[in-house]
């Protein structure tokens, strides 16, 4: 009989939980700040200067009330259902392409108007590419060292879903899935001769990828060079560096960016570090990312227990989740410090988007279960 995680000696990972509610929290008050004045100026937002506050608020309590269910699907119903979550995922990713259901916004169409809220397929695709992504590794075990048994199956699949993202187009998210399908199946055992032609083929993908569009290659000269066009494709990257410039160590004091103030694009969104940095300063920077390096190394010791109790599925889950969380916030931070090209990826767990935060509590929610589930083990139990 399973046993019921809701018992009074139940534990779990305090400092995984703990790191995941602090980053939600600075998220809550930092979207506040860098959207306040957005919000008081437009008029789809009513020119209420809480309407992003509010939503995002909204968006948080979902994520948290649907993780706080999931925490109580097992581990095997996830590994069982995750070629059906993949296919579901596939679907809804065509779907944005069909004309009337997709909405389009600044030349991509990446959204699903769902009444009051929009949602994203490429957010939820993130976390069910990990989960399908560790159930083909566990069921190709034998053959990860064939190249037609093993990998070739996989990557006919993934470079599907390569083609539906760059039609939307979704670069970024094209990024972050291919990193953690391709840790996934290197963690599992695929053979490192396969793993570095594979890396190899796709670092020259992206590179033809980027010369051969002029909006991306425009972003890659602006990152090059902002200065040279500071009005023109090198804004988004200059007023991020003035906005980490002007906090210095100790930053400006909470509210007082002035970069928010209709210099920075997307503020409360792509640029929230930037507005960190600026009203937060150097400390509070630091603070957010020791605290992704915190849920981070967790994720991989909770992988890590798993594997040592023969749990390989759920090793490769919890690592996978610690790799996507961690590739998305390090493209996020490179992108707002200037040492990556601008590309729009959100920093998890902080900026504002409803679909993101849903979906990053639920991955942390399966997280846990994971490691309270290698705690019974460990007790004693069984499941």
């Amino acid at each position: 009989m399973l046993y019921n995680p809701a018992r009074r000696d139940s534990s779990f990972d305090q400092v995984l939980v703990w790191s995941a509610l602090l980053l939600l929290s600075i998220g809550l008050v930092m979207v506040y700040s860098a959207s306040i004045a957005m919000a008081q100026a437009e008029r789809f937002t009513g020119f209420r200067p809480s309407y992003f506050l509010v939503r995002h608020g909204m968006y948080m309590a979902i994520g948290i009330a649907l993780a706080a269910g999931l925490f109580r699907v097992p581990v095997w119903l996830w590994q069982r259902a995750a070629p059906w979550l993949f296919l579901a995922g596939s679907l809804t990713l065509l779907a944005v392409l069909i004309p009337g259901i997709g909405r389009e916004v600044n030349g991509s169409r990446r959204w699903i108007p769902l009444g009051i809220a929009t949602f994203q397929p490429s957010e939820v695709m993130k976390l069910f590419v990990v989960l399908y992504a560790a159930d083909y590794t566990v069921r190709k075990a034998a053959f990860m060292d064939d190249f037609r048994k093993g990998f070739l199956p996989m990557f006919g699949v993934m470079t599907l879903i390569a083609a539906v993202l760059l039609r939307e187009p979704d670069f970024g998210a094209l990024v972050v899935v291919t990193t953690v399908a391709m840790a996934v199946l290197f963690l599992g055992g695929l053979n490192w001769r396969l793993f570095a032609g594979l890396a190899a083929l796709l670092a020259a993908t992206f590179a033809l990828l980027i010369v051969s569009s002029p909006y991306r290659l425009q972003r890659i000269l602006g990152f090059m060079d902002p200065w040279s066009d500071a009005y023109g494709k090198g804004y988004q990257l200059s007023h991020s560096l003035i906005a980490f410039g002007r906090g210095e160590w100790l930053g400006v004091g909470l509210g007082a960016s002035v970069e928010k103030l209709f210099y920075l694009p997307e503020a409360h969104t792509d640029f929230l570090l930037a507005v960190i940095a600026e009203e937060l300063g150097f400390a509070g920077v630091a603070v957010v990312i020791a605290l992704f390096v915190l849920l981070v190394h967790r994720a991989f010791a909770v992988g890590r227990q798993a594997a040592s109790l023969e749990r390989y599925f759920a090793a490769l889950v919890a690592q996978g989740i610690g790799i996507w969380l961690a590739a998305q916030a390090f493209i996020n931070m490179g992108v707002n410090m200037g040492l990556l090209p601008t590309k729009g990826l959100t920093l998890p767990l902080l900026s504002f988007g409803g679909t993101g935060i849903v979906v990053a509590c639920m991955a942390l929610a399966i997280l846990l279960r994971i490691d309270w589930e290698n705690r019974y083990l460990m007790r004693g139990g069984s499941l």
